[in-house]
């Protein structure tokens, strides 16, 4: 009877580790923190936690493609379209219309964790080792904005 029970998977769940460091503090540290949120996942409360870490998402990118500018980083652009692109996948996920279930939060984690570590291990770390490399190496600091709750969802229309 034991073979016929269905086994509940594991979660998917990545901790932070500090291999994801690219060496700007103020990066590395809402990195960190969303690796917390996906971490926070759970049918329980996974409106709660969609919200909060859609806006939180949003404030990164801001932060980071704020910093990316103020310090002439050439592949701004570039870096700016994967945001698009992660957004409007995050978006199409999220507006389809399907129940939560265990499976789809799963599955939610699971895509933004994998996204988080090939984003940071190529695109973001790329972007430290340029800032690095510049005759006066500290990377801008930009005063973190606290978005109103609900701003990715206003932005796309969710």
């Amino acid at each position: 009877m034991a073979a016929e029970m269905t086994l509940k998977k594991a979660p998917f769940v990545i901790e932070w580790r500090d291999g994801f460091k690219i060496g700007i503090a103020q990066v590395d540290q809402e990195h960190r923190h969303l690796f917390t949120l996906v971490r926070a996942l759970n049918i329980d409360s996974v409106d709660e936690t969609v919200n909060e870490l859609l806006d939180y998402v949003v404030t990164h990118f801001s932060n980071e493609q704020e910093m990316m500018e103020k310090s002439g980083y050439p592949a701004f652009e570039q870096h700016l379209k994967l945001h698009e692109e992660f957004a409007s996948h995050v978006a199409d996920f999220l507006g389809n219309g399907q129940a939560w279930t265990e499976e789809r939060v799963q599955e939610l984690r699971k895509f933004l964790n994998k996204w988080l570590i090939g984003h940071i291990m190529t695109h973001d770390l790329r972007f430290g080792k340029w800032l690095a490399s510049k005759p006066v190496a500290t990377a801008p600091v930009v005063q973190s904005v606290k978005r109103p709750v609900g701003f990715f969802a206003r932005l796309f229309g969710r």
